[in-house]
């Protein structure tokens, strides 16, 4: 079985096209939350992303925008955006992001868990090693997916080290990182964020995870993608230039 882990959209509809078209052949896809927020193209990217399914968490911009939540805890930039995000929005599907459930979420089947933010806290960002100790050691799942940092990789433990899992990639092109899991190991992955990657990378990010024969493993990948046409959509729509500059800075 191969799964397509997909988190952080951010309404970039150029990304997730790019994303889609250099996916490896897949059975499912798990998407982890904030398909909107930031980026000029929500009601695109929703229409585009809700019939690839079956399993999607909400992320804190997911509710944001939909009126779930408010904008208190939003700095000025990402409230605007929310803001921009919420009125743009067809009635469809605001209605369909206000359904989202909250993570984390079990796949059927599976021994899995999805969520936006920790497995313990759906808003919670796992940034550090410290970050992860307590949902490492409480989670029932040995293997978690997440995302909201808009950073790949994750960590693990054995039960006596700590690790944190950093992909290595060359410098341009599209390109990947295989990540075998270990029978006694518990991980915490996430695939990084498709629409606005902060881990220095400017290319969409994305993840498969695969088990065969018994065996698990991590795909992770790196894609280029029109960041200028991005870039422009952000600006025409009136939208803070900062969403756009960072695109091309990953970060």
């Amino acid at each position: 079985m191969r799964v397509l882990l997909l988190s952080d959209i951010h309404s970039n509809l150029e990304a997730l096209y790019a994303v889609l078209g250099a996916a490896p052949p897949h059975d499912l896809v798990w998407n982890l939350g904030d398909v909107v927020g930031y980026g000029a193209d929500p009601n695109e990217v929703i229409d585009r992303v809700r019939g690839l399914g079956p399993i999607f968490v909400r992320g804190n911009h997911d509710k944001a925008c939909s009126g779930v939540e408010g904008l208190e805890r939003f700095n000025p930039i990402a409230a605007r955006a929310a803001q921009w995000t919420h009125d743009s929005l067809t009635s469809g599907n605001l209605e369909w992001l206000r359904q989202l459930p909250a993570g984390p979420v079990m796949p059927e089947g599976s021994d899995v868990t999805c969520s936006h933010g920790s497995p313990l806290d759906e808003d919670e960002y796992l940034i550090t090693v410290r970050d992860a100790w307590l949902p490492l050691s409480q989670s029932p799942a040995r293997i978690n997916f997440f995302g909201h940092t808009h950073v790949q990789g994750g960590f693990a433990t054995n039960g006596e080290e700590w690790f944190q899992l950093k992909p290595q990639f060359s410098a341009s092109g599209a390109d990947d990182y295989e990540l075998p899991l270990r029978e006694n190991a518990r991980y915490l992955i996430n695939p990084g964020s498709v629409g606005q990657p902060r881990d220095g990378d400017w290319r969409a990010a994305f993840a498969v995870y695969e088990i065969e024969d018994g065996m698990r493993r991590i795909m992770f990948y790196r894609v280029p993608y029109d960041v200028k046409q991005a870039q422009g959509k952000i600006l025409a729509a009136g939208l803070p230039d900062r969403l756009a500059t960072r695109l091309s800075e990953g970060r």
